[in-house]
């Protein structure tokens, strides 16, 4: 056997173990009764190290070393560098390190679930600063393994998640929205206030706003058949090829929160959907990183969802579901759906207001990486940086402050850059599309998204890991990321419609 196919195997068999963690973690989050905690907490926790031990196995060095001698196709060269970029990722790190971090998210995360609802700070506190801890440690290994690569620790953690993004070039790009989104946000909102204030608040059962949600995914090519969808505290989307979990969160005072929840879980979905078959379980056959995952998402939720002709589309649906809404129309529907406010709550947030949401998290948590400011800092940074990007006060209000997220409580520092980053992406994507498919609009009104779906299937679900991320961008839109299509988006839906 091959040194190459030797490390096909090897992968295989970790997208096995993968594949078993994935729906133990999704049992966690949706099914597990809270008993369940401490002894799933370890059964993953064995399961992360197992596969930690399989990829960093000895053997592994003497096959790629073997294997870049080999004469191999350039789809294997693909596949073979994208094997040896998680090997290395994996490698630099002990798996006494994996296990301990494992353990510490998953006590942290279960724990925040309960500490949210009682804005019990302190309480969280406990297990946090163990997880920030651990996490530190992961980040400087990371970094001095990589050579010089990473100018800091955050950065290290930064590459997991927008590879080939920097703290440097984020900074650059944030910087430019803090400057424009502010006046942006104002002159939106001055705008909204001058017209009929569209009030849909109202009394939804959960039962019509969960077929509500299952008609649209329908409608957005989701497959019942390949796929579920169940309830959590924080919506999230995750799963294998025929088997995809899409979760959502229910108020019944209103439907559009859960409903645009779910259109962007959606298209989470639906990229892992349309990833390339043939290198199902390979590193190359994955989505290309986060930052590319959320442009799909937010594509879903903020280009599709709230593109007028598609709203028209949606109103009898909605109708149908809640008769009470019969005398709304689709401009009223519309203005509801893209109602600007500013707010506490980043999952709820409107595609304006939501990158200072990001912003706030990146400044804090590049800081606390880094060992700029400890997790005790964490309260009054954000009340500050709430204040001085959306003139809100957060002074004591955990729960929707620094606990309204499941990131941190679970290690995932670095991952919220990818989310605006994700928003530039997906306005450059729609703005391509509307260029490169005739009558889209016209679509999108009779509500047939298989011309979307088959763009996004040829430009990007379809290219796996094979390019990079600024490749992929480059490929299908003829440019790298630019934030003035983002930010050309706002000012024509919002300031110029």
């Amino acid at each position: 056997m091959s040194a190459y196919q030797s490390l096909v195997n090897q992968f295989a068999r970790l997208n096995r173990l993968a594949h078993a963690s994935t729906f133990l973690g999704w049992d966690q989050e949706v099914m597990m009764p809270p008993g369940g905690a401490e002894s799933r907490a370890q059964a993953m926790a064995e399961l992360h190290q197992l596969q930690h031990e399989m990829l960093t196995a000895d053997p592994l060095g003497d096959w790629f070393a073997q294997a870049q001698q080999q004469t191999l196709s350039a789809d294997e060269q693909a596949s073979l560098r994208e094997m040896h970029r998680q090997w290395l990722q994996a490698s630099c790190l002990p798996s006494d390190l994996v296990q301990a971090q494992s353990l510490a998210s998953s006590r942290c995360a279960h724990a925040w679930r309960e500490q949210r609802s009682n804005n019990d700070w302190k309480g969280f506190l406990g297990n946090f600063k163990e997880l920030v801890n651990l996490s530190r440690l992961e980040a400087k290994a990371r970094q001095e393994a990589a050579d010089g690569a990473f100018a800091t620790p955050y950065d290290a953690l930064l590459d997991l998640y927008s590879s080939g993004d920097s703290s440097a070039s984020i900074s650059e790009v944030f910087h430019g929205l803090k400057a424009e989104l502010p006046g942006l946000i104002d002159a939106v909102i001055e705008r909204q206030r001058r017209r009929p204030h569209v009030d849909l608040s109202g009394h939804y059962p959960v039962p019509a706003q969960e077929q509500l949600s299952r008609e649209v995914m329908q409608l957005l090519g989701f497959d019942f058949a390949k796929g579920r969808l169940d309830i959590s505290s924080h919506p999230f989307s995750t799963g294998v090829r025929g088997d995809h979990r899409i979760t959502t969160r229910y108020n019944e005072s209103g439907f559009i929160d859960a409903l645009m929840g779910t259109v962007h879980e959606t298209g989470h979905a639906s990229y892992e959907a349309g990833l390339p078959e043939a290198w199902d379980g390979l590193p190359v056959g994955a989505a290309r990183s986060m930052s590319i995952h959320e442009s799909q998402s937010l594509l879903f939720e903020k280009q599709l969802l709230l593109c007028k002709p598609f709203v028209r589309h949606l109103t009898p649906i909605i109708q149908r579901h809640f008769p009470a809404l019969n005398e709304v129309d689709s401009d009223e529907f519309w203005q509801a759906m893209s109602h600007v406010q500013r707010g506490f709550i980043r999952v709820d947030a409107d595609e304006v207001t939501y990158p200072m949401h990001i912003v706030l998290r990146y400044e804090i948590e590049s800081k606390l990486i880094n060992g700029e400011m400890e997790a005790e800092d964490i309260p009054d940074a954000w009340a500050e940086k709430m204040h001085t990007y959306l003139g809100l006060d957060t002074n004591g209000n955990f729960k929707d402050g620094c606990l309204q997220d499941i990131h941190w409580p679970s290690g995932a520092f670095g991952y919220f850059p990818s989310y605006t980053l994700g928003a530039l992406n997906a306005a450059q994507l729609f703005a391509a599309m509307r260029r490169d498919v005739e009558d889209l609009d016209a679509h999108l009104g009779q509500g047939d998204v298989a011309p979307l779906r088959q763009w996004l299937g040829e430009k990007i679900w379809s290219k796996g890991s094979f390019l990079s991320s600024r490749e992929l961008i480059t490929q299908a839109t003829g440019e790298a990321t630019n934030p003035e299509y983002f930010i050309r988006h706002i000012r024509s839906r919002y300031l110029e419609e």
